[in-house]
């Protein structure tokens, strides 16, 4: 038999459709054996970036989330245990459910194949002029938006931290509120010593620090801490002007509820002035309670500090 001609029909959309995906897969190396030339495939890869955005997680979640076969992700989840990227902890919640958590290897690789992936998209936008990247990032964000729904329509997606942002937090910090409360360089240095500490003392199974990002810049962040055995502090949030609007402080904030009550903590506190009145907003909507007020010098003006706290 002679060879099948196609149809009228699929030279429209379908096959317009599937034309692009052969495009855009062979134009990303995401149908070479490794991605990014690291040791890991495209699902190997996805997987650690799930972990790194949901962690902690369970398996099932995971695997529904990524629509994958539970089984074949069962055997990634395997590989990277035996790499010592990942470890399972008893869930607090449910004694029977296993969660799933990067290492600080995991987070290595993860930093590592993250910054790949940005050098690759950046090589690749270099010879395009900038109204092109911008006609190219609005036709992407309404592809996903037509075919993914509303959580694809959000305009921001939160994410772990890489190597620059600690420094965009204390700068942004110490630049926004100068600008928008006049506090003086001694909030940033108290900003330099939270976030160094956190640096160095990090602990994965119990901290966490989410960058919320639009359009491939910062526009916010959050810290969840270690205060004791029990009890958890929200440090550091923060709204850029240019996410403002979009919920991103009520999601970062929330993000820290989620972590927590998975992690095992039973309270977070944190300390806050009267005068950061979005904020304050934010937190009542997340259910913590004012617990005390104290009047205090600092940043170069007389303040209310305020402690909050959300029982968990």
């Amino acid at each position: 038999m002679g060879k099948t001609e196609p149809s009228r029909d699929a030279r429209g959309p379908i096959e317009a459709i599937r034309r692009f995906s052969r495009f855009y897969t062979r134009r990303m190396g995401v149908l070479e054996e490794s991605l990014l030339k690291s040791e890991f495939g495209l699902t190997e890869a996805r997987i650690i970036y799930e972990l790194a955005f949901q962690q902690p997680v369970s398996a099932a979640s995971l695997t529904e989330s990524l629509g994958l076969d539970g089984g074949y992700v069962s055997r990634i989840l395997s590989k990277l245990e035996r790499m010592a990227m990942l470890v399972r902890t008893q869930s607090s919640a449910d004694g029977r459910v296993k969660l799933l958590s990067l290492t600080e290897k995991g987070w290595e690789q993860f930093a590592t194949l993250n910054e790949a992936s940005k050098i690759q998209v950046g090589s690749m936008l270099a010879a395009v002029s900038d109204d092109e990247q911008l006609q190219l990032v609005e036709s992407m964000n309404t592809i996903a938006q037509i075919l993914g729904g509303e959580e694809s329509a959000r305009p921001f997606v939160l994410r772990p931290p890489v190597p620059g942002d600690m420094g965009w937090v204390v700068q942004r910090h110490g630049q926004l509120y100068s600008q928008e409360y006049g506090w003086n360089q001694e909030f940033e240095g108290l900003v330099a010593e939270i976030v160094s500490r956190f640096v160095r003392d990090f602990k994965p199974d119990r901290e966490r620090c989410w960058i919320a990002e639009k359009d491939g810049q910062n526009v916010g962040s959050v810290f969840l801490v270690r205060k004791s055995q029990r009890i958890a502090q929200l440090r550091l949030l923060l709204v850029d002007p240019a996410g403002r609007g979009l919920g991103i402080g009520s999601e970062l904030v929330h993000q820290c509820s989620t972590f927590a009550r998975d992690a095992g903590y039973r309270k977070i506190m944190l300390w806050t002035n009267d005068i950061l009145h979005a904020a304050r907003r934010i937190y009542e909507r997340e259910g913590y309670c004012l617990v005390k007020e104290e009047n205090h010098t600092s940043f170069g003006h007389d303040l209310v500090g305020q402690i909050w706290e959300l029982d968990l």
